[in-house]
């Protein structure tokens, strides 16, 4: 019964309510925190909630499971961020959930030329060394707290009607199917280049579809809604990968074919 419980409390992040006895209060606060194995995926709109979409946080959910603990994923995705908008809100959004696990996902925003203002931008949202000095920020705090980093690089872009209407001039190139990475793929590489110097795991996403758009008859355009955001194949993908990631390096939790 106590491990039902547990599993309950852990899944909805619960919290002690006022008016409970002490020793009642110190009981349920014990299972919340060492009952819990709590991963929480860090990121923006490729990451965050989508509707009915099912996205790599809820699959990850879904696909792990524990011998000893309850595992909670917490979606700490929000729409539109880059790694500066994510160090304001590292704290209180990562760093308070007592994680166990941080996948780390930004990148689209960081690198996107904003060429449709009027001026056009001419230089990225986030510089790649500012990029890259986030994503060491917040690899090294991370390790500092004794919790297990994994850098993730963005996913490729592709052209839609949509997209080249507001991002089809240079130094983008609408002709080309992967001239909206220009500047992506240099992002790319510099999360594998933290992953390497800080020596955390690493998922690339980027190389992974990459690889599904050269088998014959696919296209990278498979996985994703809007030649941005990932669609549900694409998000498969990604759990796959940092379900793999994670099993390898937490002998105690396991792949849960139920629920797949």
């Amino acid at each position: 019964m106590r491990n039902y419980f547990a599993s309950v409390i852990c899944a909805l992040g619960f919290v002690v309510p006022a008016g409970l006895s002490a020793e009642t209060a110190t009981n349920m606060s014990a299972v919340n925190n060492t009952n819990c194995f709590t991963i929480v995926a860090f990121g923006d709109s490729t990451t965050a909630p989508r509707g009915k979409l099912m996205v790599y946080a809820q699959i990850l959910q879904n696909s792990l499971r524990s011998q000893s603990e309850s595992i909670r994923v917490i979606n700490a995705g929000i729409g539109g961020n880059t790694t500066a908008m994510g160090r304001v809100r590292f704290k209180k959004d990562v760093l308070a959930k007592s994680p166990d696990i941080v996948i780390i996902g930004f990148g689209i925003n960081d690198s996107a030329i904003d060429v449709w203002k009027t001026p056009p931008v001419t230089k990225p949202r986030i510089a790649q060394s500012k990029y890259e000095n986030n994503l060491r920020y917040f690899a090294q705090t991370l390790k500092t707290n004794k919790v297990q980093v994994i850098l993730m690089t963005p996913n490729t872009l592709r052209w839609t009607p949509n997209l080249k209407k507001l991002y089809g001039k240079p130094p983008y190139n609408p002709d080309d199917p992967d001239g909206f990475n220009l500047l992506l793929r240099d992002y790319a590489e510099s999360v594998r280049k933290i992953a390497r110097e800080e020596n955390v795991q690493l998922v690339d996403v980027f190389a992974e579809f990459v690889k599904f758009g050269k088998q014959s008859g696919k296209s990278i355009d498979d996985l994703l809604l809007d030649g941005m955001h990932p669609n549900v194949h694409g998000h498969k993908i990604v759990a796959d990968l940092l379900v793999k990631t994670i099993i390898a390096a937490n002998p105690d939790i396991m792949f849960n074919p139920d629920t797949r």
